[in-house]
C-alpha cells in the first residue's frame, strides 16, 4: 500500500494535499482496497462550506456505499469531473487522477490535527 508523505490523513481514510489555502481531497489506497471497484462518486457540495467531519458525498463500491468526510472545514470549488464517467480512478490512482474535491480552507490549523503518513500508517496496521 502507498502512503505518500507530503499528504494528511484522517481516521475515516481521507487525504488531504494542501496548496496553500487550498486543499485537494479524496480517499485512501487503504479505503479504496477495502471498498473494491468504486462504481460511482456522489459529489454535489461545489460553492458549499463542509464542516470538518461533516459528510460532503458518497462512494459507491459494487457491495456497499461509503459516506465521504470532510477532514477540513472549507467551500467545495470543484469536483472532479473525469470520476463522472471514471470512477474506477478511484482505484487505479487514488492519489493523483482519484482525487475527489477541491476546497479553500477556512482554517488551514485544522491541517495541524490531521494525522502524518506514518500515524495513518499505524492506524491501519500496514
Amino acid at each position: 500500500m502507498n502512503f505518500p508523505s507530503e499528504l494528511k490523513y484522517t481516521k475515516d481514510h481521507e487525504w488531504v494535499k494542501v496548496e496553500g489555502n487550498e486543499a485537494f481531497i479524496g480517499i485512501t489506497d487503504f479505503a479504496q482496497r477495502e471498498l473494491g471497484d468504486i462504481v460511482y462518486v456522489d459529489i454535489n457540495s461545489v460553492g458549499t462550506e463542509v464542516a470538518k467531519e461533516e459528510v460532503f458525498g458518497t462512494v459507491e463500491a459494487v457491495k456497499t456505499v461509503s459516506d465521504l468526510f470532510m477532514p477540513v472545514t472549507g467551500t467545495v470549488l470543484e469536483i472532479n469531473a473525469e470520476l463522472n464517467d471514471n470512477p474506477e480512478l478511484v482505484n487505479s490512482d487514488p492519489y493523483g487522477k482519484g482525487w475527489m474535491v477541491k476546497v479553500s480552507l477556512s482554517d488551514l490549523a485544522e491541517v495541524e490535527d490531521l494525522l502524518t503518513a506514518d500515524a495513518y500508517q499505524s492506524l491501519v496496521g500496514a
